[in-house]
């Protein structure tokens, strides 16, 4: 369904502008080259709890799938990121086609976020056209727009405080941080994909109810490793920088933590410097060791996985799903993706 959403409006769009189809093929390429494992949550947990309409459940996958790409589309926008995967995104796509043409540098980032908006408002609007599109019965389809609405309002909601918490008017808790990331990236990578799974296999209210608990715990802990990845990781084998989030001063948990001990001190000048240079970077590393941010974070991680499988432990599900969840709780915490 997602190819056949992009080969639609890509046809469409060709016969309306140049540079509308062309921002039809930027977001083609931004929709691919991930892991994708939001749509592999859906089927997953279908068949695992005894759903066997394979294809209803790779359609459900597919529309939550475009959910994260107009959510990453935008995303990039407000982080004026112009590379994403180590390729131009939508955005950068646009900006640099301008200033090959001559434009002015503030005009070709102008026209960049533009792109980039435009796009993440198709992937959104056809992520809810998709799901609304489900081969099922109209009370499913009812049920799943409503955890896409809810997903979405989240979502906003935690996009926003992690803009706010950029504008150092204060220094967010670890508790604070947390919940900003549960709504930011949780709830619709994680929590959404289990409970639509739950509805579409017809598990009961109760079950479904407790899989949302169960998908902010791993989503939680798989945002937690991310950051972790994102100042510790090996860059050649997570493709992320080890720089990038020190430089943009972002208020992770590892930073938040960070900030209540009294190493603090030493590196509050590094973190947000746009020109952190390596060999400062590798300072803040060893302090953030030293001050046992890492392992407190860390530990954090492994407490919000072992809750999910002790939540999942004592739901009345097939044993296979069980299995299940442990397998890709592992997987999704050991590479963020």
């Amino acid at each position: 369904m997602l190819e056949t959403f992009l080969h639609d409006g890509g046809a469409l769009a060709a016969d309306l502008d140049p540079d509308y189809a062309q921002l039809w093929r930027s977001m083609g390429r931004a929709s691919r080259g991930g892991k994708r494992f939001r749509p592999a949550l859906v089927t997953g947990a279908y068949q695992a709890l005894g759903g066997h309409d394979l294809a209803l459940a790779q359609h459900v996958g597919d529309a939550i799938e475009l959910l994260h790409t107009g959510f990453v589309m935008h995303d990039d926008v407000i982080d004026r990121d112009e590379i994403r995967r180590g390729e131009l995104n939508v955005s950068g796509t646009f900006a640099h086609r301008a200033l090959a043409s001559g434009a002015r540098a503030d005009k070709a980032e102008l026209l960049g976020q533009t792109a980039g908006i435009l796009a993440g408002d198709l992937a959104l609007v056809g992520a809810t056209r998709m799901m609304a599109l489900a081969p099922t019965g109209p009370e499913t389809v009812r049920r799943l727009l409503d955890l896409l609405e809810r997903a979405v309002q989240v979502t906003a909601a935690g996009e926003l405080a992690d803009v706010r918490f950029s504008l150092d008017l204060g220094d967010p808790t670890l508790g604070e941080v947390l919940t900003m990331a549960e709504h930011k990236t949780a709830v619709y990578s994680f929590e959404l994909p289990l409970q639509a799974a739950a509805v579409l296999a017809g598990a009961p209210q109760e079950i479904s109810g407790r899989l949302s608990e169960v998908g902010r715990m791993v989503g939680i802990a798989f945002q937690l490793v991310d950051d972790l990845l994102g100042v510790f990781g090996d860059e050649e084998v997570t493709g992320k920088s080890t720089v990038t989030d020190l430089r943009e001063g972002k208020v992770t948990p590892l930073i938040a933590y960070a900030r209540t001990t009294a190493c603090w001190a030493t590196i509050a000048h590094d973190v947000g410097d746009p020109h952190l240079t390596a060999e400062r970077a590798r300072h803040v590393r060893d302090v953030l060791e030293s001050c046992g941010a890492r392992s407190a974070i860390e530990d954090l991680a492994t407490d919000y996985v072992s809750t999910a499988l002790s939540v999942t432990a004592n739901l009345p599900v097939p044993e296979r799903f069980r299995a299940w969840i442990a397998d890709m709780t592992a997987t999704a915490v050991q590479r963020a993706a």
